[in-house]
């Protein structure tokens, strides 16, 4: 089976890749104790079951599945669990998701196949967190192969159903299936090879001449004109996913956006309808908030207040430092990171030059601009966000502090902290749904990012594949995935 996505790994080490679309490499060799299916759904992997959660939700206790060996032939323990969390958590490995799991205290083995993680403080997250940004390797592993071994040809350290063989830059990665993984029958490939093919057109040349079985992030136009296409041999299907959003992240210690005005008259003057309906054909579903209007959380007050309207997004720029005109640099992604924001990009140019505010486009290779933003190098930038399906998860990573993309925004609110930290502590609507709404306000009024939508995952896919669908967390999911007729 050959799949083709549009960016390059930059790294196999779990704990270090930052690109959604490339996670399905890492995800192939690297497991961890929870997973959340193609439909969002929390279900074990390698715990037996669900963990035993204490009253104070300070403590979760996981028993272990005890039929796992790592792709090298060593047991899978709760030795491996706690070596691999605690080898994550140490400041001095530097691991890029490291923040997202400081709120833990410590990872206590109870015995072979029991394993308890105590928290300093209520963390509701804590189990969405734990099916992504991590996996588990030996005890031992990191000291003995190096790092550079994770970062590069990690083979034999993961328990997951591809054994990665080979890796060419920009090219190709290969894979093996694991003839002693724990699911035994579950796969459905002998090889694997997943193609980097950054052209959108290229991915669907491949897929139409059959040498690729399922394209990642394919063009908007050419997913609705292929989706029902069977007589072409190509099928395709969206769902929306979790935890995700489109958004311009503005450095807020840059100018122009160093004026809350100015960011305000930005977001007023984006038409997220027309954004979503004729640009995405409705795999966008417009939301000024960083809540979908779907959901039961969504502040649609806030998100009035922040509604298309030229003449009062003319009324904010007219008061702030920038009426007399400003310009910036808008980055996005050239390869289609989780999807194509090129259109959307000229779009929100055009828009904004009817209020004299010049923007100059800047496509970067999907490594780079993950680089400069994690960094805080940009002055704004259009992308899609994809985490955990918590409502709070994009929230924590751009605007509270430490986190991984703290730097993009500069953005800063002691009541927001504050409210972040007391969404942590409840875990039911009536508790929860003030605070995210409160949330929303603030971010509405603050307008440190102009929220464009949520968005779907879609992708195409040979009518010979079986058992494939679209993954609400967008990164391909392929243990289930076989083909049934080569040709």
């Amino acid at each position: 089976m050959t799949v083709a996505i549009p960016s390059n790994p930059s790294t196999f080490d779990p704990i270090n890749q930052g690109n959604h679309d490339a996670m399905v490499v890492n995800q192939l060799i690297f497991e961890n104790l929870i997973e959340i299916d193609g439909e969002g759904r929390r279900r074990p992997m390698l715990a037996k079951a669900m963990p035993a959660i204490s009253a104070d939700r300070t403590e979760y206790v996981f028993e272990l599945r005890d039929d796992v060996t790592f792709q090298n032939g060593q047991p899978f323990t709760a030795e491996d669990v706690k070596y691999s969390y605690d080898y994550m958590l140490d400041p001095a490995h530097k691991a890029l998701r490291r923040s997202v799991w400081t709120n833990i205290e410590s990872v206590d083995v109870l015995d072979r196949y029991k394993v308890r993680f105590k928290l300093k403080t209520p963390f509701r997250p804590f189990l969405d967190y734990m099916t992504k940004y991590m996996g588990i390797f030996p005890a031992g592993s990191r000291e003995k192969y190096g790092n550079e071994i994770f970062q590069q040809k990690p083979e034999g350290l993961g328990t997951g159903p591809g054994i990665f063989v080979s890796a060419r830059s920009n090219d190709v990665v290969e894979f093996r299936r694991n003839p002693n993984y724990w699911r035994k029958d579950n796969v459905g490939w002998d090889r694997l090879r997943v193609r980097i093919v950054s052209e959108e057109a290229a991915r669907i040349a491949a897929l139409l001449s059959k040498s690729v079985h399922i394209i990642g992030a394919p063009p908007v136009r050419d997913y609705i004109r292929l989706r029902q296409a069977k007589a072409q041999g190509i099928t395709g299907g969206s769902r929306p996913a979790l935890g995700s959003m489109m958004l311009m992240i503005h450095n807020t210690r840059k100018p122009p956006f160093d004026d809350p005005n100015f960011r305000k008259a930005v977001s007023l003057a984006t038409d997220r309808k027309t954004i979503a309906e004729k640009i995405f054909n409705g795999l966008v579903e417009p939301s000024a908030v960083p809540a979908p209007a779907s959901a039961w959380w969504y502040n649609a007050n806030a998100a009035e207040a922040l509604a298309f309207n030229l003449d009062k997004a003319k009324a904010y720029l007219a008061k702030s430092r920038y009426a007399s005109g400003a310009e910036f640099e808008l980055l996005y992604s050239s390869q289609g990171y989780l999807l194509d924001v090129g259109d959307a990009a000229l779009f929100i140019q055009a828009s904004l030059a009817r209020l004299g505010i010049k923007v100059k486009l800047q496509p970067l290779e999907t490594g780079q601009l993950i680089e400069q933003v994690f960094a805080g190098n940009q002055t704004s930038v259009l992308m899609a966000v994809i985490g955990p399906s918590d409502p709070t998860f994009i929230i924590q990573g751009i605007y509270t502090p430490n986190q991984v993309m703290t730097r993009s925004s500069g953005y800063s609110s002691e009541r927001l902290n504050t409210l972040l930290s007391d969404s942590f502590r409840v875990d039911d609507e009536p508790s929860l749904g003030p605070i995210l709404a409160e949330m929303q306000a603030i971010l509405a009024e603050d307008s440190p990012s102009t929220w464009i939508g949520a968005i779907h995952s879609f992708n195409l896919w040979r009518t010979n594949v079986q058992g494939f669908e679209p993954n609400t967390g967008i990164t391909l999911r392929l243990t289930d995935v076989a083909v049934t007729d080569p040709r």
